[in-house]
């Protein structure tokens, strides 16, 4: 709990850290000495609060949406980036666009997560045909999954003209976050409390449908709530900001690594590494090029590429 705590006022800082990052100089005894009409105090309440509470939303959701992914499929090197539920969205959210483009962004978000839910149920039959024990073959089946559905994706996109706004969605990227336009993300928030709630049933799921069974609870009812927790906050992300590769993959196995596999209690560790692991992401990606930007889903997708790289080779010495 101490070390919980620690983590907290870590994001927390980062977060304070988050507000005062950017092309606009503010500071906070200009914030004191300004009256709500000033530059400072707008850009502050329009740009800056929406964008600090959109990493946090964002990075929780999805870090939590990996963790769920990995109980329910029982294998660590699987999240919504790896096995098409992602790209799955993805289509969806291009789909609805070139038939419904004037359809409200919540009726979107509900296509976009009705097109990953069915991408990770067309995953999860897929790997049923695998051998249990050959457990870097899973995430490699839906990486080449991943790769099907985006290259359906971005042909549909170059065939109707959308391939600029498709690259768009897929970089994750907060600079345009404003006031207004980032409040599906609390969707996402809404999923973690889920999670947490049904955290000790997905803990006995992950331990085969047997042992689930036997134990009196509904195999196939934990892990639909399961899918639908991770299909919902992937399209609130993708269609909020965008891509974050490899969050749902790197936060779950170090918290792992540092608290064991516990599910109610990994839930908090997850969600608050996750938004700080995000926070500090951004930024580093806002003050390197700065006064230019780095998108966050180019530095995430760099850190995590690396500490993926680690995992498996780690997996693989520790099976030698």
């Amino acid at each position: 709990m101490r070390l919980l705590l620690i983590a907290i006022v870590a994001t927390i800082v980062l977060g304070f850290a988050s507000l005062f990052v950017g092309v606009t100089d503010i500071s906070l005894s200009g914030l004191l000495a300004s009256g709500p009409e000033d530059r400072q105090m707008q850009v502050l309440l329009i740009s800056r609060i929406p964008r600090t509470l959109s990493l946090i939303l964002a990075g929780a959701s999805m870090a939590i949406a990996g963790l769920v992914m990995q109980i329910v499929v029982r294998n660590r090197f699987v999240e919504p980036g790896t096995v098409g539920t992602t790209e799955s969205a993805l289509f969806g959210f291009l789909v609805v666009t070139m038939l419904a483009p004037g359809w409200p962004i919540m009726g979107k978000m509900l296509v976009a997560a009705a097109f990953a839910l069915a991408g990770t149920f067309l995953f999860l039959r897929i790997i049923r045909t695998i051998p249990p024990r050959e457990v870097l073959l899973v995430p490699l089946v839906g990486i080449m999954l991943s790769g099907i559905i985006g290259a359906v994706t971005t042909f549909a996109a170059y065939r109707f003209g959308l391939l600029p706004s498709m690259l768009a969605w897929e970089l994750g990227d907060f600079s345009g976050v404003l006031r207004g336009r980032y409040e599906l993300l609390w969707i996402g928030l809404g999923c973690t409390v889920l999670a947490y709630w049904a955290a000790d049933r997905f803990t006995v799921a992950g331990m085969g449908e047997d042992f689930t069974t036997n134990l009196g609870l509904g195999y196939n009812q934990v892990l639909t709530l399961g899918l639908i927790i991770v299909a919902v906050s992937s399209a609130v992300v993708l269609v909020s900001v965008g891509i974050i590769p490899f969050l749902g993959l790197v936060v779950p196995n170090v918290v792992s690594l540092l608290v064991g596999d516990n599910m109610r209690r990994t839930v908090p560790w997850v969600a608050v590494s996750g938004a700080a692991f995000v926070l500090a992401c951004d930024i580093l990606g806002r003050i390197v090029r700065a006064p230019y930007e780095i998108p966050i889903g180019v530095v995430v997708g760099v850190i995590g590429s690396f500490v993926f790289l680690w995992l498996l080779l780690r997996q693989k010495r520790e099976a030698a």
